[in-house]
């Protein structure tokens, strides 16, 4: 007598067709920042022409996201949360730190029954918890993401841990429509959002501390010794590359890198610890923010005497 067959896993590979998940998923992005764009346009790359968007900077028809959404015609705006998300299997949140939770908030009332909410903010823990409790209890499906890469240079297929009780269901649709990086880090919510805030104690730290080292030290002339020291101590090629490089980038993102690591900061307090370096991260990366158009000097010198001319102006003119 024939055994009869159970039926393979739903994430079982050979069971699923890709194809199908593609054409039956329709989308919707909050957030139309570099990460939003970055999205949109790879989702339509791939055929997905049918992406929704909400940013709430969207009512400006100058600011920066309603321009990229015009210009690039990627996706369809919304004229609100509920309009961008009406229909919606799969909302995808790539927003500021700050307010990951309340968006998390306002999108829940309008989330259709079942459906994916994919959250790629960079936050704590706890954060990503308050927010998944909203989005559980408006019948969606919660899924954290933890991008562990700059979203540049592989794009949508950026390393991201993924994490929560559906995230092994949603791994085979992220793969589907090109989240090619996504690992399953765990079932409970959270996890992969500490990992990401624990790294960023570490590489924005040290966004941090290069700009504060190397801008005192350009003031004094040292900055080529320094930078020489530091690749005496620890060898990994070219130092003034990789020192512009990870200045401009606070330069560039250091408001949201500041909003993240307040987030990392209650990440560490809520580990038991004192905060000292994040919080003084967050201080430093907000304040390379106002000097943003430095970040355009190709030249790692010429960026840090731009900055320095607009710390010794604006002093001058505070003791004026």
């Amino acid at each position: 007598m024939n055994a009869k067959r159970s039926a393979p896993p739903a994430n079982d590979a050979t069971a699923i067709d890709p194809a199908a998940l593609r054409r039956d998923v329709r989308i919707a992005l909050i957030g139309y920042g570099e990460v939003g764009q970055t999205l949109a346009a790879d989702l339509c790359a791939t055929g997905l022409d049918d992406v929704a968007a909400w940013d709430r900077l969207f009512p400006a028809a100058t600011s920066a996201p309603s321009r990229a959404a015009a210009d690039t015609g990627h996706v369809r705006p919304g004229d609100g949360m509920r309009t961008a998300l009406a229909g919606r299997s799969l909302v995808i949140s790539a927003v500021t730190a700050g307010e990951c939770a309340a968006v998390a908030r306002e999108a829940a009332p309008f989330l259709a029954p079942g459906a994916w909410y994919f959250d790629l903010n960079s936050v704590a823990p706890e954060t990503k918890a308050a927010a998944a409790q909203a989005v559980e209890a408006a019948g969606a499906r919660y899924v954290e993401a933890a991008v562990m890469s700059p979203i540049g240079p592989k794009r949508i297929a950026s390393p991201m841990l993924i994490g929560g009780p559906h995230a092994a269901a949603f791994e085979p649709l992220a793969r589907a429509i090109g989240f090619a990086g996504v690992e399953v880090f765990g079932d409970t919510v959270g996890r992969a959002s500490a990992a990401k805030m624990c790294r960023s104690v570490m590489i924005k730290g040290i966004e941090a501390l290069l700009t504060e080292s190397l801008l005192s030290a350009r003031h004094y002339g040292v900055e080529a010794t320094v930078l020489q020291s530091l690749q005496d101590l620890i060898p990994m090629g070219d130092w003034p590359k990789l020192a512009r490089y990870m200045i401009s980038r606070s330069l560039q993102h250091g408001t949201r890198r500041a909003e993240e690591m307040r987030e990392v900061a209650k990440t560490v307090a809520d580990a038991g610890l004192e905060p000292w370096m994040s919080a003084a991260c967050a201080q430093r990366q907000g304040w390379a923010a106002a000097h943003g158009e430095a970040q355009h000097h190709v030249r790692l010198e010429r960026m840090l005497d731009a900055v320095l001319y607009d710390v010794r102006a604006a002093s001058t003119e505070k003791n004026a």
